[in-house]
């Protein structure tokens, strides 16, 4: 999910007096004739999910790498009664489910996962877990937009919204949400959206409502460099960026809201005995605050000019300064669905209609974006139990995997029933 755990965010909301008990609509839906035969369907169904899970999980698609999975994502949405299914010039793969026209409801899993070229993404059965990088983030949400796809396409479930099924690209670290951004951008076919359900991981419960907002750069220091020795007095980049990173994570961090500043990553040098031309340090900030963000980008790029400034104030005379290259590497936006919208109240209805305790979160997926643009959005679980996300231990357990899925089918069903 994104590329960290969710964080609770709140307890449950009762619906508003003025409106039908969504709980009630909830539980009457799920014993309904033709909700109880798209559950027959999704257990009968269960295992070719798996087996998708399985095989979208071995394909490799690592940030900027995700075409292969694209194009077999494609296939199977094609397969499961989607139309017009295509590929968009940044690499999502959409889908519409036949039936009403207009500003769709937006369904999406993400493509990419977190894992370089090279890495051995097979699966593998270890007792009642499936392991391998990717089997839960996304591959379990990959396998569930199709197993959703299906159902509402085979048990002919009809829906007063126009509903939009995409496989994004770019949602884990560098690829900085590019894919649900061209989405949800100028003309795309989010930018009129009803509403956004990203199927991200395992789990049955948690609904992420608050989106989590980041800056990351690359700070690049460059000078002449030379030998450690002779050419001693030349100013150090390892030097400049060692001071700023002191200084960085020195800073008295927002507590409320909640602030994070992590260096991830740094390198720079040839050698022990030779003075680096060049070094560069990789920085992130996280904030729940878009105001909080914009004043920390301007005091950590603060910092990191000063003591470049003062490395170079302290070099022997005539000799070339260090330099200063800021490079943005991704900007997630802060964004929030109110607990009281109609999609948050229909999610946590579903959630609780299949035996689950409803909880708010927060984390950083791709329900950023249209959050942000102030589409009623959120991001859930699709079934299951996994673990070691991110890692190449990764694993997930199918338990209750189908009612992860009968979840975001019922909360599609309650969000759109009163949205026109």
């Amino acid at each position: 999910m994104g590329d960290e755990q969710s964080r609770q965010a709140g307890d449950g909301v009762a619906p508003r007096p003025d409106e039908p008990d969504l709980a009630e609509r909830a539980v009457a839906l799920l014993r309904s004739r033709e909700i109880q035969a798209a559950r027959r369907y999704l257990l009968d169904t269960d295992a070719r999910t798996l087996r998708e899970q399985w095989e979208l999980t071995e394909i490799p698609a690592p940030p900027f790498g995700e075409e292969p999975r694209g194009r077999r994502m494609a296939e199977l949405m094609d397969q499961a009664g989607l139309v017009e299914v295509r590929a968009d010039t940044v690499g999502n793969v959409l889908g519409r489910l036949p039936g009403p026209e207009g500003p769709p409801f937006i369904i999406a899993a993400h493509l990419d996962t977190v894992f370089p070229p090279g890495t051995d993404v097979r699966v593998r059965h270890e007792g009642d877990r499936l392991r391998g990088p990717g089997i839960s983030d996304d591959g379990r949400g990959l396998a569930a937009l199709l197993a959703l796809a299906r159902t509402l396409v085979s048990c002919r479930l009809s829906l007063r919204r126009a509903v939009l099924f995409v496989a994004t690209v770019g949602e884990e670290g560098s690829g900085d949400l590019r894919g649900v951004r061209h989405l949800f951008g100028p003309g795309g076919p989010g930018d009129q959206a009803a509403g956004f359900i990203s199927l991200d991981g395992a789990g049955l419960d948690g609904l992420v409502t608050s989106g989590l907002g980041s800056i990351r750069y690359r700070f690049v220091a460059r000078g002449s460099g030379g030998h450690s020795w002779v050419d001693w007095g030349t100013p150090n980049p390892v030097h400049a960026l060692g001071a700023f990173v002191a200084a960085a994570t020195a800073l008295d961090l927002p507590t409320r809201p909640t602030t994070t500043l992590t260096v991830g990553r740094w390198g720079g040098g040839t050698s022990i005995n030779v003075i680096p031309q060049e070094a560069w340090v990789e920085l992130e900030v996280r904030s729940e605050a878009a105001h909080v963000l914009d004043e920390m980008d301007e005091e950590v790029q603060r910092l990191a000019h000063l003591h470049v400034a003062r490395t170079n104030e302290r070099s022997a005379p005539g000799t070339a300064p260090v330099t200063l290259r800021v490079e943005d590497v991704g900007r997630r936006p802060v964004g929030a669905t109110d607990a009281s919208s109609l999609l948050v109240r229909a999610a946590m209805a579903a959630t609780a209609a299949v035996g689950a305790t409803p909880g708010l979160a927060l984390s950083s997926t791709d329900a950023n974006v249209p959050m942000s643009l102030g589409i009623p959005s959120l991001t859930m679980g699709a079934g299951g139990e996994a673990g070691h996300a991110h890692t190449t231990r990764e694993w997930y357990r199918n338990v209750n995997g189908p009612d992860g899925i009968l979840r975001a089918l019922l909360t599609v069903l309650l969000a759109t029933e009163r949205d026109s």
